[in-house]
C-alpha cells in the first residue's frame, strides 16, 4: 500500500484551527481486542434435535425391517463350512427367481421348474425371493414356508441360507444345488 505524501505545515495549521485544542495520547500502538466467539455450530443441533421427531413419525417401522426367522438348511453328509460359505457369501449368484404376487399353488409349480432349469444350465447357487410374509395376517409367510418345505424335500439341495440384508434378508433365500 502506498504512503500518502507527508502534509504541509499549512494544511496542518488549519486542521488544528478547524478541530481545536489536541490532546496526545501516551502510547502510539492502539490495541483493539475483539472478544471471540466460538462458532456455533447452528445446522447440526438443528439436525440432531429433530433426529427424535422423525424416528417417531417416520413411516419406516423398525420392527418390519427383518420380520421372521432366518431360513438354514444343510444337508446330512456336507460338511458344515459349506453352509457357513454360503451364508458369508462365498458363492456367487448365478440365478433368481421372486415369487411375489402368487399364490401356493402356483409357486410350487415355479419352484420346481426353477430348480429344475437350474440343473439343466449348471446353475449351482440360486436365489428365491419369497418375500416376508407381511401381508399374510395371521397365516404368517405362506410362500416363504412352503419353500422351506420344497427345499428340505428335494434331492439336488445341498444348503440354503436366508440372504444377507442386502440381498434380501429373511424375504430371499439362496440355495445351492448339487453338480449335475
Amino acid at each position: 500500500m502506498k504512503r500518502s505524501p507527508k502534509p504541509s505545515p499549512e494544511d496542518v495549521d488549519l486542521f488544528h484551527a478547524a478541530v481545536g485544542p489536541l490532546r496526545r495520547l501516551r502510547t502510539t500502538q492502539v490495541a483493539i481486542e475483539t472478544a471471540r466467539r466460538e462458532p456455533v455450530p447452528e445446522q447440526f443441533l438443528k439436525d440432531e434435535a429433530s433426529v427424535s421427531t422423525e424416528l417417531m413419525t417416520s413411516l419406516i417401522d423398525p420392527a418390519e425391517i427383518e420380520v421372521g426367522e432366518e431360513l438354514s438348511y444343510l444337508k446330512a453328509g456336507v460338511a458344515s463350512r459349506v453352509l457357513r460359505q454360503l451364508k458369508r457369501g462365498h458363492f456367487s449368484i448365478d440365478d433368481e427367481f421372486d415369487l411375489h404376487q402368487m399364490t401356493a399353488v402356483v409357486a410350487r409349480e415355479a419352484i420346481a421348474s426353477f430348480l429344475n432349469e437350474c440343473r439343466r444350465e449348471r446353475r449351482l447357487c440360486v436365489k428365491i425371493i419369497h418375500g416376508k410374509g407381511l401381508r399374510s395376517k395371521a397365516d404368517g409367510p405362506v410362500l416363504k414356508r412352503l419353500t422351506d418345505r420344497m427345499l428340505r424335500q428335494r434331492d439336488d439341495v445341498l444348503a440354503y441360507a436366508s440372504a444377507k440384508s442386502a440381498e434380501g434378508g429373511t424375504g430371499a433365500v439362496l440355495v445351492l444345488l448339487k453338480r449335475p
